[in-house]
This record gives structure tokens, C-alpha cells and sequence, in this order.
């Protein structure tokens, strides 16, 4: 049971918010792994090509790896200037920031995860629709949402791995040193985690 301990502060008061506040990094792969293989299977059965739903997927791909950035620096980094501000900053990132060590606070819990990727895939499916009346075959959608999970799954991981294990590959190595120069000397930049890439790009590696 994932409870309060010196590895795991506590969060809130209230012991039900506690313990559904931590999440063990597994539960990402279990959960959205199945859900993007059945957005493929999906997407063939609307008869798509097979090279329309790689692209689509590879187009998913990069599409997270954009929002990974640009949440990161925006949303995850802002802190209205209310009287609630600071908490809101808090339970958005701050507590990873304060408590970056906590080995289940690393990946969003999934009463979270399911929130925003009902948004996302509201997003997708506005755009199969804009596509369908634009001529173009459905269920390329389904594929390219498929590609923004998987990009998900391995955002979640890859902050777990960077945490807490001791990366054995020159990349690996680079990517962490990026994101513990984000965590402990540099906040305002550095804010990709499972890439650089757009770091380099929006100058602020």
C-alpha cells in the first residue's frame, strides 16, 4: 500500500486524497499501452493504410513531444498572482519540484491522466472530423492519438528513469544531466524530459 512515509510526505489531510495522490510509474504503461493498441486496432478498421496510420502515429509521436514541452514550461511553470495562486502552482508541479525524490509522485496519477486525455482525444477526433469533410479517410485520427499516448507513456517513464535509475547510455546520461539542471540550478529553461529537442529550438537549453 502506498501510504505517507519519509520517501512519501503527505500530501492532504483527508487519507483517501493521500493515498490517490501516489502513483506507481507501472500503472502508466499498463493503463495507456492497452488503450493506444486498441486506438491502431481502431484505426485499421476503418480500412486506413497502413503507411497513413505509421505516419499518423509518427505525427502523434511529435505532437506530444511538443505539448511535453510547451506544458511544461507554461502550465506546469505558472503561478497565478492570486491569493490562490501558490497553491494551484503546488499541486500542479510545485510538489514535484519540493519533493522530486518521492518515487510516486513521478507520473501523473491516472484520475489525471484520464481528465486531459479525454480532452486530447476530443482534439483528435475534431480534426478526423475536419478531415472527413475535407475528403480526407477516416481513422487517421485514432492513429495519431495512438502516437500521443505512447509519447505520453514514455514522458511518464523517462522522468521516473531519469529520478531513480543511473542511466548507462551517453544520451540517457545527457537527458538527465538536462533535467536535474532544471530541478536544482536552472528553472526557467531545461524543460524537456524526454527530449531536447524543442529546448534547442525555443532557446532554452
Amino acid at each position: 500500500m502506498m501510504r505517507a512515509s519519509d520517501i512519501s510526505p503527505k500530501m492532504f489531510d483527508n487519507p483517501f486524497l493521500d493515498f490517490f495522490s501516489r502513483t506507481h510509474w507501472l500503472v502508466v504503461p499498463a493503463l495507456w499501452l492497452p488503450i493506444a493498441a486498441a486506438l491502431v486496432w481502431g484505426a485499421t478498421t476503418y480500412g486506413t493504410a497502413w503507411w497513413v496510420i505509421a505516419t499518423s502515429f509518427a505525427g502523434g509521436l511529435v505532437a506530444w513531444s511538443l505539448a511535453e514541452y510547451w506544458l511544461h514550461r507554461t502550465l506546469f511553470h505558472w503561478e497565478p498572482q492570486t491569493s490562490w495562486g501558490p497553491f494551484f502552482h503546488f499541486m500542479i508541479h510545485g510538489v514535484h519540484h519540493k519533493w522530486h525524490k518521492d518515487p510516486y509522485r513521478l507520473v501523473m496519477p491516472p484520475a489525471v491522466s484520464l481528465v486531459l486525455g479525454a480532452i486530447f482525444f476530443a482534439v483528435f477526433q475534431g480534426l478526423g472530423l475536419l478531415g472527413t469533410l475535407a475528403g480526407v479517410a477516416m481513422g487517421w485520427h485514432l492513429a495519431g492519438f495512438a502516437g500521443f499516448v505512447v509519447g505520453y507513456v514514455t514522458y511518464d517513464c523517462t522522468h521516473y528513469m531519469l529520478h531513480h535509475f543511473k542511466p548507462r547510455t551517453t544520451y540517457m546520461k545527457r537527458l538527465r544531466a538536462h533535467h536535474m539542471n532544471h530541478h536544482h540550478n536552472d528553472p526557467d529553461h531545461k524543460f524537456g524530459v524526454s527530449s531536447m529537442v524543442w529546448d534547442r529550438v525555443f532557446g532554452t537549453v
